[in-house]
């Protein structure tokens, strides 16, 4: 991450988490997602003829890696992603 600050213009990686979690809670990330679906829309860019799921299991590594633990332990921690997109690979929601 400190190579990553020093690309950015930053003095450490602590300031770059601080900014995103700031821009997160200020709902930065929010706003750019849902700008230019409005103007994909209006511009027949968006086709919900088809579209794909797909999801994802972040399991958190410590525990992942705890001997003793199961492969196919169901009381896994961590979290699960979904995300659906149209014909395009644009989701239409975050």
């Amino acid at each position: 991450m400190a190579d990553s600050a020093a690309e950015l213009g930053f003095d450490s990686g602590m300031t770059c988490r601080r900014r995103l979690r700031d821009w997160n809670e200020a709902g930065v990330w929010q706003r750019l997602y849902e700008l230019p679906l409005p103007e994909l829309g209006a511009v027949g860019m968006l086709d919900f003829s088809r579209a794909a799921v797909d999801s994802s299991t972040c399991v958190r590594w410590r525990v992942a890696r705890l001997p003793g633990r199961p492969p196919v332990d169901r009381g896994k921690t961590g979290s699960k992603y979904h995300l659906i997109v149209e014909a395009h690979g644009i989701p239409p929601a975050p």
